[in-house]
């Protein structure tokens, strides 16, 4: 217990007659800070925007046609094949999703952002899984209706409350033709394929989605997926092998396989924790360097105290907590510098911390402190202290 009051004396004694010096290193690690959590709220942004709404699916599986390679926009399921997924024994209940892109063109308030905006026009069944859950607002009537429950994307963008109309713009053929929908339901975020989504009945979603020429004549509305909910979660794998072997030519998903199998999502997110790694080992080599020039500058004092009787342990946990002390002090000028510098950010940057990924991130960077200063610490231990004073033979 000596030892180490001892060390904690000397550690934070230098700390303050050196605080210039150690405040300046401080700033260097909360550079570094700053930028290892940009990456991670920036990864997390960026996934967030790709899978937001898969997501968040009420449902535990996702259907797709078994020719699509995982792929959901290349999915195409008719109508019939939906029925029997609903009928599918162990199944809750399933709801039918269809994908288009489109422009919100047109919106009654005054002062809202610039138009057009590009949407994920999405097409659920009201009451179904797929349908989102509005926050405020109602859900969708019916699978007819001229209504749209909106992310919470397009209204931060366009400033759309409940009850206002909107305006989609949709290439038919060779036109422009325009949609006029009702404001019902605001969701949360919902994000779809980096793009705020509309979600839309899903026979009005067909009659406004974009379309090539002769496309209307097609007999059978085709979608690109469904959400399949399970009357027991836990059963989802036994359920996946039934849906499998009652229903011809599907492939049965995860969730997390569904938006992990989205168009450029692992390569991204690999390619951003890669960036993060590197930062992080960085820092590790910043701050092994220093501590290291810091030991070498004080040989002839750790000489001193050895002679007088300190231990290596005393000697040892000292750097430790020097060590310590100046990356938490790092790292929290960093972290408050990039709360607030987040909340500057506009609505449109794929900017998002959560939890687990920012607590991940402090953690690794509190761990690379000791990390890096630990051949210091080794090299002040092993210090002799005739040597050191330049008093061996």
């Amino acid at each position: 217990m000596n030892s180490l009051s001892v060390a904690g004396f000397l550690a934070v004694k230098e700390v303050w007659r050196n605080r210039g010096r150690f405040l300046l290193f401080s700033l260097v690690i909360a550079l570094i800070t700053i930028l290892v959590l940009f990456i991670a709220a920036l990864a997390e942004g960026l996934a967030n925007s790709n899978r937001e709404y898969l997501s968040k699916l009420d449902a535990q599986l996702v259907v797709l046609s078994d020719r699509a390679d995982n792929l959901i926009a290349a999915s195409r399921l008719g109508r019939t094949r939906v029925a029997a997924i609903r009928r599918t024994p162990g199944v809750e209940d399933a709801g039918a999703i269809a994908f288009a892109n489109a422009v919100i063109a047109q919106p009654l308030p005054a002062g809202a952002a610039a138009l057009p905006l590009r949407i994920s026009l999405v097409g659920v069944e009201p009451g179904r899984p797929g349908e989102p859950r509005a926050l405020e607002g109602r859900q969708l009537g019916t699978n007819l209706a001229n209504e749209a429950v909106l992310d919470r994307g397009v209204v931060l963008r366009l400033g759309l409350q409940v009850g206002d109309s909107l305006v989609i713009q949709s290439t038919q053929g060779t036109k422009d033709e325009f949609f006029t929908l009702k404001v019902v339901g605001i969701s949360d975020g919902q994000q779809y394929l980096f793009q705020p989504a509309v979600f839309v009945p899903l026979f009005t979603w067909d009659r406004i989605r974009p379309k090539g020429e002769g496309e209307n004549s097609r007999a059978e509305l085709t979608v690109n997926a469904v959400a399949v909910r399970a009357k027991n979660p836990a059963e989802a794998a036994s359920l996946t092998d039934r849906l499998l072997n009652q229903v011809n030519d599907i492939d049965v998903l995860t969730i997390r396989q569904a938006y992990e199998n989205l168009p450029g999502y692992s390569a991204q997110q690999s390619t951003l924790n890669t960036q993060q790694f590197f930062t992080l080992l960085i820092g590790v080599l910043v701050i092994g360097g220093f501590f290291q020039i810091q030991v070498l500058q004080k040989v002839p004092q750790i000489g001193v105290l050895k002679a007088i009787g300190a231990s290596n342990a005393a000697v040892g946990t000292a750097a430790v907590l020097q060590i310590i002390i100046v990356t938490a002090f790092g790292v929290a000028l960093g972290g408050l510098a990039t709360l607030g510098l987040s909340a500057g950010l506009p609505a449109t940057i794929p900017f998002a911390f959560t939890g687990p990924a920012a607590g991940l991130a402090i953690a690794a960077l509190l761990l690379i402190g000791p990390l890096g200063g630990s051949v210091s610490i080794r090299y002040s231990v092993r210090i002799e202290p005739l040597k050191a004073l330049g008093l061996s033979a």
